[in-house]
């Protein structure tokens, strides 16, 4: 967290949160969402000013209860997630490269879920790798140890039998099915959060 929201916080404690400004969408692209944005339930206009992206980057959060957001000086402006807290790009050099601009070098876990999102996961970071890069990870899905199809991954996401792997850096990932609608749940973090 930069050291100026510290000393806002500490200036200003008692500043009301802010909810359904801000949004993350599938892409790892920060939207700003005013009233009349979230009363059609649109998107938002995607902030492409880069000390402001960096800014957020920097002083994104999450509480106890799951929910994501930025500290913007003594504010807290809540998150609302379209996918995960965090979405990944593949990196050449760095493997995976998160909205916020770090690495994800630690990965612990590999997800697969019924609507056909990639997941990865390490310590506290769910992350949603971005549609684009899709196609690219699973090229390298293996089941029981050979080269799989697109329809043997479709077949085992649908209850198949065998083992799905990725392998990722130098190991091999047991693949794990995930419902779409459980992922929240399951990793503990609010889409929408609300007061």
């Amino acid at each position: 967290m930069d050291d100026i929201v510290k000393q806002a916080m500490a200036k200003w404690p008692n500043v009301p949160h802010c909810y359904g400004w801000l949004a993350l969408d599938a892409r790892g692209h920060w939207r700003m969402r005013d009233e009349a944005t979230q009363h059609a339930g649109l998107p938002g206009d995607r902030l492409e000013n880069e000390k402001l992206v960096g800014f957020i980057n920097r002083n994104y959060l999450h509480d106890e209860r799951g929910n994501w957001y930025f500290q913007n000086g003594p504010q807290r402006v809540y998150v609302n997630l379209e996918a995960a807290p965090f979405i990944a790009r593949t990196d050449p050099q760095q493997g995976l490269l998160l909205q916020t601009g770090q690495a994800l070098t630690a990965v612990e876990h590999v997800f697969l879920s019924d609507a056909g999102a990639v997941l990865f996961a390490a310590g506290e970071v769910v992350a949603q790798l971005d549609d684009r890069d899709v196609a690219q990870v699973l090229g390298q899905f293996t089941l029981d140890g050979r080269s799989a199809s697109d329809e043997a991954v479709m077949a085992w996401l649908g209850g198949g039998a065998g083992t799905l792997a990725l392998p990722w850096q130098g190991k091999v990932f047991t693949v794990e099915r995930v419902a779409d609608a459980d992922l929240a749940q399951r990793f503990g973090f609010n889409r929408m959060p609300a007061p």
